[in-house]
């Protein structure tokens, strides 16, 4: 079956692609979900108007993103947490905390855009990455210190 994607989607392709999958893959997934279309004339004249509400929004986000990424620069986020003998953390710091205690300074920061190199498990200062689009990324200063 031939269809349409109405959404990039990272297995097929890009919006506006003209793919050929089975059957059953395109009613039961993508059909349902909305990320193709079948490939009518219809279709695709209305898949080209679709492009370009995409591609406004698409802006707006990355102008957004480019904006929170300035801000996000100067904010500085402090995590206590209990420590042990020679100063070892408990656990560890998890993007949750770091997602809580930006929100404290009134950034909404999914944590899963925060990407952590590798677990935080020691008191200091650390710079924390956070990708708010696919070409925005920032990096927080974030300081574990002793609850």
């Amino acid at each position: 079956m031939k269809v349409i994607l109405r959404k990039d989607f990272e297995q097929l392709g890009k919006i506006g692609d003209l793919v050929e999958v089975k059957n059953g893959y395109a009613r039961n997934f993508l059909l349902p979900r909305q990320i193709a279309y079948v490939a009518t004339k219809g279709n695709i004249k209305a898949l080209e108007e679709e492009k370009k509400q995409y591609a406004k929004r698409e802006i707006k986000q990355l102008e957004d993103a480019k904006t929170m990424a300035a801000e996000l620069e100067k904010v500085s986020i402090t995590i206590p947490v209990k420590v042990g003998e020679e100063d070892k953390i408990f656990g560890s710091v998890t993007t949750q905390m770091i997602a809580d205690a930006l929100k404290e300074k009134n950034y909404n920061i999914d944590k899963r855009k925060i990407i952590l190199d590798e677990p935080i498990k020691a008191l200091g200062i650390y710079e924390v990455n956070i990708k708010l689009h696919n070409d925005v990324n920032t990096i927080v200063k974030t300081w574990v210190v002793r609850e």
